[in-house]
């Protein structure tokens, strides 16, 4: 039996790994006439003790996320996606994607890029994409970037 999916939630952040899942996010949602949905979560953790001193620095990361959707969400609808959202959230990605993207978009799926985190990050405090396997409220598809498609 196939597995249909209604809404597809893919994690964005700019890196080739995100773009790869962007990717094939597009081909699912196309493939179910699923609804996508696009999420950059600006962590608020890296510049939390920089922000004291300089308040514009979420301005610019807000900024920043607003174009990258932009552009995701161009890019969706010229590939053939009809129903397209975009969420930016705050504060750790492993739980806002998870929490409150996830649970606002009402997703049935999530995809996510394999890699991110330098060894000794993943090795400190675990890979988004691990942690999104673990908590998630629907399946995960993780895309690897060293493997090439096959059709």
């Amino acid at each position: 039996m196939l597995q249909q999916y209604e809404r597809v939630l893919v994690a964005v952040d700019g890196s080739k790994e995100a773009e790869r899942a962007f990717q094939k996010a597009i081909q699912v949602a196309n493939r179910n006439d699923a609804a996508l949905g696009l999420v950059h979560v600006i962590d608020t953790r890296a510049f939390s003790s920089v922000a004291n001193y300089d308040t514009s620095m979420a301005d610019k990361a807000t900024e920043y996320a607003d174009e990258l959707l932009s552009g995701y969400k161009e890019d969706a609808l010229k590939a053939g996606v009809t129903k397209v959202e975009s969420y930016i959230e705050y504060g750790s990605p492993k739980t806002a994607i998870t929490k409150e993207a996830a649970k606002a978009f009402q997703a049935d799926l999530i995809m996510c890029g394999a890699t991110g985190l330098n060894a000794v990050e993943r090795l400190l405090i675990g890979s988004v994409s691990e942690y999104i396997i673990r908590h998630s409220p629907c399946d995960v598809l993780v895309v690897r970037n060293d493997v090439p498609d096959y059709k």
